[in-house]
């Protein structure tokens, strides 16, 4: 009994841990990704940052459009999961493993996240402070921008314009 506690117990840590610095990992609807990048209307080549990749559904249908996407997650099977999943496009794509609260953010054109309500305002924040010199777009999943309009709403997805 005790060598099936400790892999559980593992498994529930890893994937545990993470709410406390985002969202729990839970796979966007392939719909859902559809509306998000049809919304940000990003062209080939610009970039795309995604904010908790999970298991890189998001990722890999941005980069078979042509974007060029970095992703951020936070754990480490995911972040593994996430780079077997996207290797045919490893050209376009960079998954890095850790908490992009703490990170400076790349240049990007787009930011798609599935976070939750709480952690809005913080990435609102986030945003300004990292984009101050460009205008940038953010597509959320479920979850609004506290104080800020939308620019589209579709499906559940929101679109917001930065400067």
């Amino acid at each position: 009994m005790s060598l099936f506690l400790v892999p559980a117990g593992l498994l529930v840590l890893v994937f545990g841990f993470v709410v406390f610095r985002g969202a729990p990992y839970l796979p966007t609807l392939k719909k859902q990704t559809d509306v998000a990048l049809d919304m940000l209307g990003l062209k080939p080549g610009q970039v795309l940052l995604e904010l908790g990749c999970g298991d890189g559904r998001v990722v890999q249908q941005a980069a078979k459009r042509g974007s060029k996407v970095i992703g951020y997650e936070l754990n480490p099977l995911l972040v593994l999961v996430a780079r077997l999943r996207t290797w045919k496009y490893r050209k376009n794509i960079k998954i890095i493993w850790g908490d992009y609260w703490v990170k400076d953010w790349p240049t990007a054109d787009g930011i798609f996240v599935f976070l939750l309500d709480r952690y809005m305002k913080k990435l609102d924040k986030k945003i300004i402070q990292q984009y101050s010199e460009r205008s940038i777009k953010l597509t959320s999943i479920a979850f609004k921008v506290p104080g800020k309009k939308p620019v589209k709403v579709r499906h559940g997805v929101f679109l917001y314009q930065y400067k």
